[in-house]
């Protein structure tokens, strides 16, 4: 069986998340502390497996005040549980060439609950870097309900509705370095 290890560039890849605020207009954050790993296996893609690791402490989205708030236990909660992790189960459709669309079925565990989540990938493409070595890219995204990982701070609006929408939409442009 033939195992192609790959390692994320944190440099050239990104998490991000993006929720509605007041019902009507998109937040965005990312998270600025991302390792992981992918296992491609030659013989068989759908064997295929994919870790990370994201420092929940990383989130930034251009706010202080905000980030701060999301670091708390209203939110993250990054002093008791300093990590999200995402672990794979199950590869559908691993790409083949430039465009290919795939899934990744995995455990995603934010604040110690863990949930499983199917991630809609399309594969970017592989190429040579200037420094000899072989690259590849894939983005993935996904929606899920902020509140089945623990996520249940709110605020009702005088006018109706809730400050903080409960989809949270998830956003991933992976860039990785193939492994000697």
């Amino acid at each position: 069986m033939a195992i192609t290890k790959w390692q994320l560039d944190p440099a050239h890849s990104s998490v991000a998340v993006a929720v509605k605020h007041m019902m009507f207009t998109t937040v965005r954050g990312r998270f600025q502390d991302v390792k992981g790993t992918i296992e491609v296996d030659e013989e068989n893609p759908n064997n295929s497996t994919v870790n990370v690791e994201i420092a929940a402490s990383s989130i930034d989205t251009g706010t202080p005040d905000r980030d701060a708030h999301l670091r708390s236990a209203d939110f993250l909660d990054v002093e008791n549980q300093p990590n999200i992790t995402f672990r794979s189960t199950r590869v559908e459709g691993a790409m083949a060439k430039e465009g290919d669309k795939f899934t990744v079925t995995g455990d995603l565990t934010i604040r110690g609950t863990t949930k499983p989540v199917t991630l809609d990938c399309v594969y970017e493409g592989t190429g040579k870097d200037p420094w000899g070595g072989t690259r590849a890219g894939a983005r993935a995204t996904t929606k899920i309900d902020r509140r089945d990982w623990g996520l249940t701070w709110n605020q009702a609006l005088e006018t109706g509705g809730i400050l903080v929408a409960n989809e949270l939409r998830i956003e991933i442009e992976v860039q990785a370095v193939k492994q000697s």
